[in-house]
């Protein structure tokens, strides 16, 4: 089952990314992520957060697009970097998944 809510650290791990980064994002692609203070003030990131965080990271990282760039790639075509980040991440677990068999041989 998945998780209602992912602290800050949590989503850092998941984008393997250090925790001020996924700060930044969150304070500078705030018109697409919302997260939810608990009532230590800690930033809690629905799941919907985490993957615009994973798209923002495929633009950023993985396209070499710049903050601005990338916001204005998720305005125009949203469905397409879903789907993109969602083949990078199979491909990725494909990968892994070949690297086990191999070791086992």
């Amino acid at each position: 089952m998945e998780k209602l809510y992912y602290s800050i650290s949590e989503v850092a791990q998941i984008l393997g990314e250090a925790p001020s980064l996924v700060r930044f994002w969150s304070n500078t692609f705030s018109r697409f992520i919302k997260p939810v203070r608990n009532a230590k003030g800690n930033r809690q990131f629905k799941a919907e957060d985490v993957e615009v965080l994973r798209q923002i990271h495929y633009l950023v990282k993985d396209k070499g697009m710049t903050l601005e760039g990338a916001e204005k790639h998720l305005i125009a075509s949203k469905n397409t970097i879903d789907n993109s980040v969602k083949a990078l991440e199979s491909l990725k677990a494909i990968r892994a998944q070949l690297v086990e068999i191999k070791e086992n041989i």
